[in-house]
This record gives C-alpha cells, structure tokens and sequence, in this order.
C-alpha cells in the first residue's frame, strides 16, 4: 500500500471543505447574505460528510476524487463507524490533524488506529 503525500491529503480536505461551504451557501441565500452562524453550519455539515462517508465508504467524497481511502493501521481492514466517528471529530480539532509523527500519520489517525492509503 502507497503512503499519501500531505499535498494530496491536504487536498481531499481543502475538496471536502469547498463542497461543504458550497452547500451551505446555495441553502442559505448566496455569498452576500449576512449569516453569522456559517462558519458552524459548515463545520457541521462537514463533520456529518466526513464521518458518514468515511463510516459507511472508508473514504470522504474527496479522498474518493484523489483516489484514497482509510483503512485500519493494524491490520489494513475496513474502519469501524467508531473508528470514522473519533478520527473525524479529532480532524475537526485541526492541531491534531496538523501535527504528524514519524510514520507520517496524524495524532488524529493514530489515536483512531486508522491511515490514509492510496486506492
């Protein structure tokens, strides 16, 4: 299994944000509305794709469009919804996500036992 380069990773997240924000400014009137709750209406939302889809698919809508998935640092099997469920919320924390060991992995993915592979 390839490692994921951090340009790649930071991509499929930088995707996954875009297309939350996108959604949540066509639902609430455009760009120029006045709506001092988007930033938390994003975050919720993005938080919700994340963790559905990497729960249900092993990969959020932009690790699928890079070609990477998640899967168990263990053992390489499928996540557990439990396992989608902690590394999103600890990636929604951003330090966690932004401070990596010497394996390249995330405190975010070794606290979830979980690593990004390409496809």
């Amino acid at each position: 299994m390839k490692r994921v380069t951090l340009g790649r990773r930071f991509t499929a997240l930088a995707l996954d944000w875009l297309m939350s924000y996108a959604i949540v400014v066509a639902l609430t009137g455009g760009l120029g509305g006045a709506h001092s709750n988007r930033p938390l209406t994003v975050l919720a939302l993005f938080f919700a794709e994340v963790a559905v889809l990497s729960a249900l698919q092993g990969a959020s809508a932009g690790h699928r469009l890079l070609g990477i998935r998640i899967v168990r640092f263990s053992d390489k099997g499928a996540i557990t919804p439990l396992q989608a469920l902690i590394r999103t919320t600890l990636l929604c924390l951003v330090v966690t996500a932004i401070t990596f060991d010497d394996d390249g992995r995330g405190i975010h993915e070794r606290l979830s036992n979980t690593v990004l592979v390409r496809k």
